[in-house]
């Protein structure tokens, strides 16, 4: 269908109910304390959010990438979690929409999350397809990123590789790594540490190189998550 407002405040009211009819306040208030955040969830369920991404897909599906994008900001904008993960999902579900341009509305709701659970998706999923499909133009985007202030924005530069195996930049992974090796926040020395661990599994002989070349410089944390499983 053709996204417009009129179309899009359904949508809005629809999730909503949707998400209240399968939540549970019990399990919303355990869920916000997993997640160490005052955020308000529902109380959904995996499960019951694939149901709801199976009518989303079939009531909202974009015709193009303005259309694509409209959806995915409604879901993110409603108060629940839930509904950002929604969003994320959608996000994937219809990904082939996305391009260059999409890459500003990664960044914001990168910052605007500002935690692991959807900061992690928004840059393994989002943000690393786009890598993978436009290298030039990303690649000098995340240059940017992984100077940036903002700590999720430079997560998500170093997560940004994580799913590309043979076909990862290794070059500037292993500058990003370098770059990052000195901060203390725990958030940057585990993802430096992940996606190493994830590289190994395509390279162990080039993360294990750049370890023991390294390892001064990386934290403890990270040369233990990069090196779990290479026998060290």
């Amino acid at each position: 269908m053709t996204m417009t407002p009129a179309s899009l405040g359904p949508l809005a009211t629809w999730v909503n109910q949707a998400l209240e009819a399968a939540g549970d306040p019990g399990r919303a208030a355990a869920m916000a304390a997993y997640m160490k955040t005052s955020d308000p969830f529902r109380g959904v369920l995996k499960p019951a959010r694939v149901e709801l991404l199976r009518v989303l897909r079939t009531r909202y599906r974009p015709e193009d990438r303005p259309a694509y994008e409209a959806v995915i900001l409604t879901l993110w904008q409603q108060p629940w979690r839930e509904a950002q993960y929604l969003a994320l999902d959608y996000a994937r579900a219809f990904g082939a929409l996305a391009t260059v341009a999409s890459l500003p509305l990664w960044e914001r709701l990168i910052r605007e999350a500002a935690w692991w659970d959807r900061v992690d998706a928004l840059a393994a999923h989002q943000v690393g397809t786009l890598l993978l499909h436009h290298r030039n133009v990303v690649k000098q985007e995340l240059e940017h990123w992984s100077r940036d202030p903002h700590l999720w924005i430079r997560r998500a530069a170093l997560l940004a590789h994580l799913t590309h195996k043979g076909h990862t930049d290794w070059e500037q992974l292993a500058e990003h790594c370098l770059r990052l090796a000195g901060e203390k926040e725990f958030f940057i020395r585990k993802a430096i540490g992940w996606v190493l661990r994830s590289y190994a599994r395509t390279d162990p002989g080039a993360v294990m190189a750049f370890l023991r070349t390294h390892e001064g410089s990386l934290s403890g944390l990270s040369v233990r998550e990069a090196s779990r499983h290479l026998g060290q």
